[in-house]
C-alpha cells in the first residue's frame, strides 16, 4: 500500500475515484455520470486529498477535505475488500496529522444498499474507534440520506 498525498487530481485518479464512489457509497449517493462528479469536486474550497494505492498503482481509497460554512469537513471510501485490514485507520491517521479539527456526515443505517445491490455498511463504528464524536443534534436528512455529524478534534 501507498499513501499519496496531492492538492490536485489529475482525470485518471478522478476517474477512479469516480468509480471507487459509486461502488462502494450508498447507489443514493452514485453520480450519474463523470461530469457530475466533477462538478462536485469543483465547487469545493481548498481541497487535500490523500490516495490509497495498491502494488498495481490503482486507487483502493481516498479521503479528501475541503472547507465549507469556514469548517474542514472530509470524506473518506475504502474499497470494502480492504475493510478490517487497518488501511483505513492508517488514512485517517494520516489525515490527522495534518489537521486539528475535522468534520463529517455518516450515514448511520445499514439500510442503504451500493450499486451492486449489497448493504452499506455504517462506517459510525469506524469513526468511533479513530477518536470521532457524535454531535447527536446535527443530522443531515435529505430525500437521498440521513447521516449525523462526527467530528474530530485534536484537544478532545
Amino acid at each position: 500500500m501507498d499513501f499519496t498525498k496531492t492538492k490536485d487530481l489529475d482525470l485518471k485518479e478522478k476517474k477512479q475515484i469516480f468509480d471507487l464512489w459509486n461502488k462502494e457509497y450508498p447507489r443514493n449517493l452514485e453520480y450519474e455520470n463523470f461530469q457530475q462528479f466533477e462538478d462536485y469536486l469543483k465547487e469545493l474550497k481548498d481541497q487535500n486529498h490523500i490516495l490509497v494505492l495498491d502494488k498495481n498503482e490503482r486507487i483502493i481509497g481516498w479521503y479528501f477535505d475541503f472547507i465549507r460554512e469556514d469548517e474542514r469537513w472530509f470524506a473518506a471510501i475504502l474499497k470494502s475488500e480492504f475493510h478490517g485490514h487497518k488501511i483505513g485507520t492508517a488514512l485517517i491517521e494520516l489525515a490527522k496529522k495534518d489537521r486539528s479539527r475535522l468534520n463529517g456526515w455518516v450515514i448511520t443505517s445499514n439500510e442503504y444498499l451500493k450499486s451492486n445491490g449489497t448493504a452499506y455498511r455504517s462506517p459510525l463504528g469506524f469513526y468511533l474507534k479513530n477518536g470521532f464524536i457524535i454531535h447527536e443534534e446535527m443530522r443531515l436528512e435529505t430525500d437521498k440520506i440521513s447521516a449525523i455529524k462526527i467530528s474530530w478534534s485534536n484537544s478532545i
